[in-house]
């Protein structure tokens, strides 16, 4: 990963845009898309009535069924509870009241469905307090930065209707499949193992109370988890979205650059603000899923138990769960930088498409000694372009310079997370999976 070219900026460039902008008499940037410091200050309901409530009333719902409505101190007091519950309680009961009657200290089969309950907390636990940090400060329509949605156009403003639809179908292809595997791996599982649960004298009714109650808290930490990403893709696709309307705005000679100027920074100003909210975030999936993907590596090669779905089936839906949300968000990411870094080569065709129309001169003043005098000499035409075009010239060449030095897109810190960036990490895991591999692993002697 590289650091963004705006973190290395010339200090000129670093100065409040906003305030630059109105002092130069622009058009004025809107800032419903940015809370002030005052509103960040008041608790704001999360799941508050908007003016697009029908198009956002999927995401409503799925949050009070995870039981995330913060809106009250009641929910508020539920949905702590529940966390707390399914993550942390819950997994740790069920792992202490099942038990395998062949198992030894040494070699337990159950031991693999025992280590993914650690990743699967710790994921959840990440992405419950993300939320809960956007309870805090933010409104649906403002994390999504759909308050100044009126103000695009037409193209935006059904693209987005049609991310919002697509926004659920990436979590129910993620969902659904790993949910069908999960439970065939428990009727599988609970059918090997031997289940106590105290005042329940039979084993069939305590296996199946177990298994509801491991499930639930399945679904719940992975419903947590993905609905994050989801809400981050989403935030980047609309980015996208604004930015495919920003390149409209260089087609032609007819656009003004001071219009330009403000929708970039609008634009820049919303990506600074995602990069900032799911920054610890994207920070601790990755550290997360690195030590748990290495450890259950180390423990899968170390291990002399045979591997079936039986005592591996949890790791693999694990696993998949968890590197699909995650990926979700990495290519969003790329996905968004990828465009905001590609702003600048379509600003330098757009300056020079107009610099090339404004070339061929249109005006011009015949220059005659006196009406009387024939001296065909003096009788010439004299290109005379109009006063505002090296202004303008200069206009566009100070955009394409401001493009070029602030091309922004996700970062973490200051780096990028561009294509560049996945190349990097898929570098650095792959390095570690062969290091693992090198130090389990013993090749037999020729």
């Amino acid at each position: 990963m590289h650091p963004a070219t705006s973190a290395n900026s010339i200090d000129p460039l670093d100065i409040d845009l906003e305030s630059s902008v109105q002092s130069a008499c622009l058009i004025p940037i809107e800032h419903g898309n940015r809370p002030t410091t005052h509103a960040s200050s008041i608790m704001i309901p999360f799941l508050s009535k908007l003016e697009n409530s029908d198009d956002l009333r999927s995401f409503r719902v799925s949050l009070k069924w995870c039981t995330l409505d913060h809106s009250t101190w009641l929910g508020k007091s539920i949905s702590f509870c529940t966390f707390i519950f399914l993550t942390i309680v819950a997994p740790l009961v069920t792992s202490l009241l099942v038990q395998y009657q062949d198992s030894s200290l040494s070699n337990d089969p159950i031991s693999f469905n025992k280590l993914v309950q650690f990743p699967e907390s710790a994921l959840a636990l990440i992405g419950f307090f993300t939320l809960t940090q956007f309870f805090r400060r933010y409104t649906l329509g403002q994390l999504l930065f759909l308050d100044g949605l009126e103000g695009d156009s037409s193209y935006v403003q059904r693209g987005y209707r049609h991310e919002l639809g697509r926004a659920f179908r990436y979590l129910a292809c993620i969902l659904l499949p790993s949910f069908i595997v999960e439970l065939a791996h428990k009727i599988v599982f609970f059918s090997k193992v031997t289940v106590l649960v105290p005042y329940i004298n039979s084993e069939i009714a305590a296996k199946i109370v177990v298994g509801v109650l491991v499930l639930w808290s399945w679904v719940y930490r992975t419903g947590v988890l993905l609905l994050v990403c989801i809400l981050f893709r989403l935030t980047c696709e609309l980015q996208i979205l604004r930015f495919e309307g920003f390149n409209k705005l260089l087609e032609g000679c007819g656009s003004d650059a001071s219009v330009i100027f403000n929708e970039h920074i609008r634009i820049r100003t919303q990506l600074s603000a995602t990069s900032h909210r799911y920054r610890c975030f994207i920070i601790g999936c990755l550290l997360t899923l690195t030590v748990s993907q290495f450890g259950a590596l180390l423990l899968v090669l170390e291990s002399e138990e045979t591997k079936t779905f039986f005592n591996s089936g949890d790791l693999i839906v694990c696993s998949a769960v968890e590197l699909s949300g995650f990926c979700l968000c990495l290519l969003g990411a790329a996905k968004i930088t990828h465009r905001a870094q590609g702003i600048a080569s379509i600003a330098t065709r757009w300056h020079m498409t107009v610099s090339c129309a404004f070339s061929t001169p249109d005006h011009g003043k015949e220059l005659n000694g006196t009406h009387g005098d024939n001296n065909s000499d003096s009788d010439h035409l004299i290109p005379v372009p109009s006063s505002q075009e090296p202004s303008s010239f200069q206009i566009r060449e100070a955009l394409v310079a401001y493009l070029q030095h602030n091309s922004g897109g996700i970062t973490v810190y200051g780096f990028a997370l561009d294509r560049g960036a996945l190349h990097t990490l898929f570098a650095f895991e792959f390095s570690l999976v062969l290091w693992i591999l090198s130090k389990v692993t013993v090749l037999p002697s020729s």
